[in-house]
């Protein structure tokens, strides 16, 4: 029988890597014209270039991360029959009570203060409270809502199809683990589907976060997510992501910087107008956002495969930081909007606020035993010892609520 390998550390920090980005992401929609759930009165296209860079791979590489996990901890719960559903029935509740809770509770104020900042209702959270759970859809925007927390809708159901599918998945995957050159042609043939998404449902099929009519996003992020979790163990597709780095960091430079001349020159009229650059750039779209992720676990699998009591701790914190951060950021940001501080203040103190509440969320929720299953805490806590090298590298990504 085989030893186990060592423990892919990497993997756990992308994904606190990619749940980071995306809580600083959602501070930028603060400062972005696009619509959001509140606005800063400093809001302009100032910061919409790097927001469009980091927009086209922050959930790929989040879906990605989550496949991946959820094919760790599967396998480590057990292959029989019975170990396989106590599994997917504990994974459902898992997820399925932070977004009922979620939508019940944490998500709530975003809908009272983006109502109240666009005048639509009268100052007053349990006056609002009671119609935001009435179902009547007496306002502009619909209540109860999931808001952010659509991801997580979205990972229980990938999760559960994926899980149901996982006899055929499991063989499939050690089959082409098995291969010669697999590896290296996974890596070079993924962006295939994407790029058919692309052209093919992404123009008949706007984002909604909607679940139900939503079948471009689905496709794009269902597709990586069980990716992630066919390729999760395959180690000839690991030693070619460390050998493509060279390439995919500079392509990844190439691109962005393609993009930013066309955003910075408001060149998006002459791109439609050519029917040539109309055709390529939406591959060039997907060829950046591949090659960001084989960048960024390229990066992972050189510097970041190390454990650190910070590691340990954001591994089973960061879920419940994502739970609360856009809360907190749309609270804070409805109040210092009407401050008149500048932009550089007033982002300072955004920031500080989100990640302090959601150090202290965190903090307050890993000690009350009641609340930690609505925010996807475990009760292993911070404090758990560090693993020997010789544990199993599933260990650490087998805490993953996500």
């Amino acid at each position: 029988m085989t030893a186990s390998p060592a423990r892919r550390y990497d993997l756990d920090w992308l994904r606190v890597i990619a749940f980071g980005v995306l809580i600083f992401y959602h501070i930028g929609m603060f400062y972005v014209t696009w619509d959001w759930h509140v606005k800063s009165p400093h809001a302009g296209p100032a910061a919409e270039l790097p927001m469009v860079l980091v927009n086209i791979w922050r959930l790929e590489l989040l879906f990605f991360i989550s496949g991946v996990a959820l094919r760790y901890a599967s396998d480590k719960a057990g292959l029989g029959a019975g170990a396989h559903l106590g599994f997917a029935g504990q994974r459902f509740w898992r997820l399925a009570a932070p977004i009922v809770f979620g939508m019940a509770v944490v998500v709530a104020p975003q809908s009272y203060f983006q109502l109240l900042q666009q005048g639509e209702i009268a100052p007053g959270f349990w006056r609002f409270y009671p119609d935001y759970l009435s179902f009547a859809q007496k306002f502009s925007v619909i209540t109860p809502t999931w808001n952010h927390l659509w991801y997580v809708v979205y990972m229980l159901f990938y999760s559960m199809i994926a899980l149901a599918a996982a006899p055929l998945l499991r063989p499939l995957a050690n089959a082409l683990s098995r291969v010669r050159g697999a590896g290296t042609a996974i890596l070079l043939l993924a962006p295939l589907p994407f790029l058919a998404y692309r052209y093919l449902l992404e123009p008949q099929f706007p984002t909604t976060h909607a679940l139900v009519d939503d079948w471009a996003t689905h496709a794009h992020s269902f597709t990586i997510f069980l990716f992630g979790f066919i390729v999760a163990k395959n180690e000839g597709f690991w030693r070619a992501v460390r050998r493509a780095l060279p390439v995919a960091a500079p392509v990844a430079a190439a691109c962005a910087t393609i993009i930013g001349f066309v955003w910075l020159g408001d060149r998006w009229e002459a791109i439609r107008s050519n029917p040539v650059a109309a055709a390529l750039f939406p591959a060039l779209r997907i060829v950046y956002l591949w090659s960001v992720i084989l960048t960024i676990a390229g990066l992972g699998m050189r510097f970041l495969d190390r454990d650190s009591k910070t590691l340990r701790y954001l591994t089973n914190g960061v879920f419940c930081y994502y739970i609360l951060h856009q809360t907190i950021i749309v609270a804070a940001g409805y109040y210092l909007a009407r401050l008149d501080l500048s932009w550089q203040a007033e982002f300072a103190v955004l920031s500080v606020l989100t990640v302090a509440g959601c150090g202290l969320g965190y903090e307050a929720v890993r000690r009350i035993p009641v609340l930690r299953p609505f925010f996807g805490v475990s009760g292993k806590g911070a404090s758990r010892p560090a693993r020997t090298g010789h544990a199993p590298r599933a260990a650490a990504l087998c805490d993953d609520t996500a």
